[in-house]
């Protein structure tokens, strides 16, 4: 991977003040499986953010700032998606009317109620993580939802021509095959060491929402939209904070 490729990378995920260029997602569409490593950089930000501010403030006005930090840092994209999402899937018609409301640039009950529940029940999972994981919990988290758009585009199809289709169409294939178990190699070998085999559920977890927002956007829409990328992350970040506590309790 050259240079320019990793600023465009950088510039498409987050609102780094890196130069992008014209060939911009062609280079995120062929380097989808760098993603997870942009989530984990990402994730060790606010992670170490999220430490700091333990030393300071209580757990739940911690959670509530990494999250604000997360959102921040992605430059609400994945956020607009998401209650892009929400409106498309809670109205009733056509798979045309369906996209024709996740278009429209009103929000929604359906997109309100998904988007404050899901940032409500996310600051407050990430305040319950314990001082000792947050650095490592947040990273996995944060990595394992930028892994799970990887699975949607490998597991979706195009609704229309637009900025999905050239990720679509990067991760169908054997190509498409052999980026996916990369991004999936790195997941694990950066979740492995940092929460031992909780970290493999969270990825696991992440996974699984991939698979099951991709059926969800079929069922409804008749594909993957870009507003199902970013629906995804979200929710897959919510999962995945769920499930590592889950798996700190069991443990």
């Amino acid at each position: 991977m050259v240079v320019k490729e990793l600023k465009n990378l950088f510039s498409f995920l987050t609102i780094f003040p890196v130069q992008m260029d014209k060939d911009m997602l062609a280079d995120c569409a062929r380097n989808m499986w760098v993603f997870p490593l942009i989530g984990a950089f990402i994730g060790l930000l606010t992670g170490v953010f999220g430490w700091i501010a333990y030393h300071f403030l209580p757990g739940i006005v911690v959670g509530g700032l990494v999250l604000a930090l997360l959102l921040l840092i992605t430059g609400l994209h994945h956020t607009d998606g998401l209650l892009d999402f929400g409106d498309g899937v809670m109205v009733h018609g056509t798979f045309e009317h369906k996209i024709e409301v996740m278009h429209d640039q009103l929000t929604g009950a359906g997109g309100l109620t998904l988007g404050i529940m899901t940032m409500l029940i996310s600051a407050l999972a990430i305040g319950q993580l314990k001082v000792g994981i947050i650095v490592g919990g947040i990273i996995v988290i944060e990595l394992s939802a930028k892994l799970s758009m990887v699975m949607v585009a490998w597991a979706g199809k195009s609704v229309h021509e637009g900025m999905n289709t050239p990720f679509l169409e990067a991760m169908h294939g054997g190509v498409g095959n052999l980026r996916l178990i990369v991004a999936l190699v790195i997941s694990l070998i950066v979740a492995l060491p940092l929460l031992r085999w909780a970290g493999v559920l969270v990825v696991l977890a992440a996974v699984i929402t991939g698979l099951i927002m991709t059926a969800v956007a079929h069922r409804n829409f008749n594909g993957v939209t870009g507003d199902v990328f970013g629906a995804t992350n979200e929710i897959a970040r919510l999962v995945c904070v769920i499930v590592l506590l889950a798996a700190v309790a069991w443990a």
